[in-house]
């Protein structure tokens, strides 16, 4: 699917598909954004080749799996993001690269799937956006795509909060099998977070002639997206530390627990050692032991058994084994 949004030197915008193309060429001052979604990649190819857009350029964006990166060219600018498709507060999360191509006067986003953060825009504020710069629209969808983590970062928190609860109260390998599975998806969130901090800090620090920062507007929404992602980072983060804090107590808790256990069976074993030892000494079948003929002998062996395990008893739990 191509969509269009062309704006014209007055002002006015007209949405459509590949028509408008022609239209925006024959207009000097005029702006274009085109939204390329599951498109082939031929068609996708011979699209920004009509652009002028660099090789390098066309096949870094048309790659499947490649780390976000901005990357500067003599008519236009590269920006490889890492948006979503799907989130939920469990971090259930389907992400897909999103390319732009930035021009003095063009916006080619490029995308496989439904990109949530280009639908919001496209048509609610795309006209808004677009008369401010082609850069502009970017980054505000780079923000509003952020903003979608962020929502379901927060949302979890509740889910991180009810699980800790959980593993306090009633631990189980279940749970810690979510913590654990929690952890691995903070990691790979942690790694794509990074990688965008990284491009607003070159962003922030560098100049690139189609972001500039003597613009007010671009400069103002460089650093929107960069504290966006350094939250988000630090979200994450912190998440993930609380999630090895979790698994950690849960491993602590289970190790009191079983050496309470081994205690428990210590002390009983203890117990029962002498016990064994008279009952094997008086059950030795020998002809000659002078307390078998004893009246009281039965009565007698039992009231030392009896003052053993008392006298046990009371010692573990001075010593507050028990």
């Amino acid at each position: 699917m191509i969509r269009t949004l062309l704006l014209d030197a007055d002002g006015h915008a007209c949405l459509g598909g590949e028509e408008l193309i022609a239209h925006w060429r024959e207009a000097a001052d005029s702006r274009i954004w085109i939204d390329l979604q599951g498109e082939s990649a031929a068609r996708e190819h011979e699209l920004l080749e009509a652009f002028g857009c660099h090789p390098m350029a066309i096949d870094d964006a048309q790659r499947d799996r490649h780390p976000p990166k901005i990357e500067e060219f003599d008519d236009h600018t590269l920006i490889l993001y890492r948006g979503i498709s799907s989130f939920d507060d469990e971090l259930d999360y389907v992400p897909q690269q999103m390319a732009f191509l930035l021009g003095e006067r063009f916006l080619l986003s490029l995308h496989p799937g439904r990109a949530m953060s280009v639908d919001r825009l496209f048509e609610r504020e795309g006209q808004r956006l677009l008369e401010r710069s082609p850069e502009y629209v970017a980054l505000r969808i780079m923000y509003t795509s952020a903003g979608f983590y962020l929502e379901s970062l927060l949302a979890f928190e509740s889910q991180l909060s009810d699980l800790e609860d959980a593993l306090t109260n009633d631990g189980s390998d279940a749970l810690m099998r979510r913590v654990i599975a929690y952890r691995s998806r903070l990691v790979k969130m942690r790694r794509i977070f990074n990688y965008h901090v990284g491009i607003t800090q070159e962003l922030i620090g560098y100049d690139y002639d189609h972001l500039p920062r003597t613009n007010e507007e671009t400069l103002h929404a460089i650093n929107d997206v960069h504290e966006r992602f350094e939250r988000l980072l630090s979200l994450t983060q912190m998440y993930y530390d609380i999630c090895g804090d979790l698994v950690d107590g849960y491993l602590s808790l289970t190790s009191h627990q079983l050496n309470s256990t081994m205690r428990i069976l210590t002390v009983i074993t203890a117990i029962f050692v002498p016990l064994s030892f008279l009952a094997g000494l008086y059950g030795m079948n020998f002809a000659y032991m002078p307390e078998l003929s004893f009246r009281y002998g039965y009565f007698i062996v039992i009231g030392v058994m009896l003052s053993l395990v008392a006298g046990m008893l009371y010692l573990f739990r001075r010593k507050r084994w028990l």
